[in-house]
């Protein structure tokens, strides 16, 4: 009898056992449906590097709006790509369903892409283009941003508006308008477009544009900027008349080396005053245009690409549509949506 009752229990803890393990099996996420501990869907937005002011922006619009729908983790690579690259690889092994990415170097799509292709999830690249075709051999990749050429066309429209109304610009008369531009970087294609058309589109609205020596390259940093500016304007303040930056970030490092030299000050002499236009309207430069010591920037609205970047992304990790009830359309591409520009002077 002793014998029996120990098999009898014996049988009875192993089917306990049997039960806890189907209960506990039953509780396991599905695969590419991870968790985290509190029962959110775990996203990761990558950033190119934490100190550019309007990807800041379009990131902190994206966790407002992931904020009640996933466990965010933001993640920035001091513009380093394989910082980024090891970066997504530990996002992917811990368990995240979707990404959001603002690729540091635009020419490492393709493995990038690669990478995520293998573990399934969706992934949204945003703000810096890579080549779109990189992303058209993954059902589940797209990218947001913003056609190019149209914030250099309305920086032109910028400057040729401030040239009817503001004759004194030319301070040498000689009727050209002497600039000096502030490039992102050499292969970026925002920074190209906006540099060339900016140029271009001031031309064709009967200005007669004259580079001041060769362009700056300046990384979309205002203390690159600030360096380059300063060291230039010894022997360039007499002929400037304009400085063009690809971005408010360059323009406001641009200012502060003005101010340095007795220029664009807030209230103060007119004739002491080179206009300045960049691109964003980061807070920082909508405050220095109402202060009226910069002249113009062109709006992207990193609101509406944080939103819209949030919202692509999980429609693709609950299943739905990347479009479904986003305010935007395909581009010719089929892959990529375009936020729209706006021009800014504080007189629009």
């Amino acid at each position: 009898m002793k014998t029996t009752g120990k098999r009898a229990a014996a049988l009875i803890f192993l089917c306990i056992l049997a039960v806890c393990a189907i209960c506990l099996g039953g509780c396991e996420s599905e695969p590419g449906k991870k968790t985290s501990s509190g029962g959110k869907p775990m996203v990761g937005i990558l950033v190119y590097k934490k100190d550019d002011a309007y990807v800041g922006f379009v990131s902190k619009a994206m966790q407002e709006s992931l904020k009640d729908r996933a466990e965010v983790e933001v993640l920035f690579a001091d513009g380093d790509q394989l910082i980024q690259n090891e970066q997504i690889g530990a996002l992917l092994q811990r368990g995240a369903v979707g990404l959001a990415v603002n690729i540091v170097e635009i020419q490492a799509v393709a493995k990038v892409v690669d990478d995520i292709k293998k573990a399934g999830i969706p992934v949204v690249f945003f703000n810096r283009e890579p080549d779109l075709s990189s992303l058209k051999g993954y059902a589940k990749a797209r990218f947001v941003g913003t056609t190019a050429n149209d914030a250099g066309v309305m920086q032109g429209d910028i400057i040729a508006e401030l040239w009817r109304k503001h004759s004194g610009y030319d301070r040498n008369k000689d009727g050209r308008c002497r600039y000096l531009m502030l490039q992102g970087n050499l292969d970026n294609p925002e920074a190209i477009a906006r540099t060339e058309y900016s140029v271009k589109r001031a031309r064709e609205l009967g200005l007669a544009m004259w580079q001041e020596g060769d362009s700056l390259l300046c990384n979309w940093d205002e203390n690159l900027a600030y360096d380059s500016v300063r060291l230039v304007l010894p022997y360039r303040i007499d002929a400037l008349e304009l400085i063009i930056a690809n971005n408010d970030s360059m323009a406001l490092g641009a200012i502060r080396a003005l101010n340095e030299s007795g220029y664009n000050l807030e209230g103060g002499d007119r004739a002491r005053f080179i206009p300045v236009v960049g691109v964003d309207a980061v807070p920082a430069a909508v405050e220095a245009i109402q202060k009226g010591m910069m002249s113009g920037t062109v709006i992207q609205d990193g609101g509406a690409m944080g939103r819209t970047v949030a919202g692509m992304l999980m429609n693709a990790v609950e299943g739905r549509d990347f479009l479904d009830g986003i305010p935007y359309n395909w581009d010719a591409s089929g892959i990529a949506v375009r936020i729209p520009y706006a021009r800014y002077t504080g007189a629009d």
